[in-house]
């Protein structure tokens, strides 16, 4: 990690199903930081569901309205972000996050996200005729740009409580080396 980082912010990558959003509220709720999910922020701008955006517009436009939200999202401090799961295969959001937040990604196994996901209509990426290798193909593609997070915590065998608890020691951790 970097010596001249701002790390005022927590960020949460990884692949949907990873327990970024339950992970992600427990630990503000510990902090006292606020929390935010970018996907529900572009879908309050654009008043659009993420399906929506996806089905009309295409992946494209929603990963330019992700790079959008990032930037302003730099402004901000005490603040844990949780990010769509596609969001960190832009390298300029990824270099954002980095330079205001420390960005924790989410691990967790292919068979353990679809047990996780396999009820969840609103996900536009699993509208597919074999959900399940959908879901190998896009982590397999998108795991060299998880791996740049500067920590990983694998969610298969912790509680949502453990995980928390994990992601609130990896940030006590980087934030104590700042003083």
């Amino acid at each position: 990690m970097q010596s001249d980082r701002r790390i005022v912010n927590l960020a949460l990558i990884g692949f949907m199903g990873t327990g970024k959003t339950s992970v992600g509220r427990h630990v503000a709720e510990h902090l006292g930081f606020e929390f935010l999910d970018t996907d529900e922020l572009i879908q309050s701008h654009t008043g659009r569901t993420i399906a929506d955006i996806f089905a009309k517009d295409g992946e494209p436009a929603f990963r330019e309205l992700e790079r959008k939200v990032v930037q302003e999202l730099s402004t901000r401090e005490k603040t844990l972000i949780s990010t769509g799961g596609g969001l960190p295969t832009n390298e300029e959001n990824l270099e954002a996050l980095k330079s205001f937040a420390l960005v924790i990604c989410l691990w967790a196994s292919p068979e353990k996200i679809w047990e996780r996901v396999k009820n969840q209509s609103h996900r536009p990426l699993l509208h597919d005729a074999d959900p399940q290798k959908k879901i190998r193909e896009l982590l397999a593609a998108r795991e060299p740009f998880y791996k740049q997070a500067d920590v990983l915590i694998n969610t298969d065998l912790r509680s949502v409580r453990e995980a928390a608890q994990q992601v609130t020691l990896q940030y006590k951790l980087a934030t104590r080396q700042k003083r």
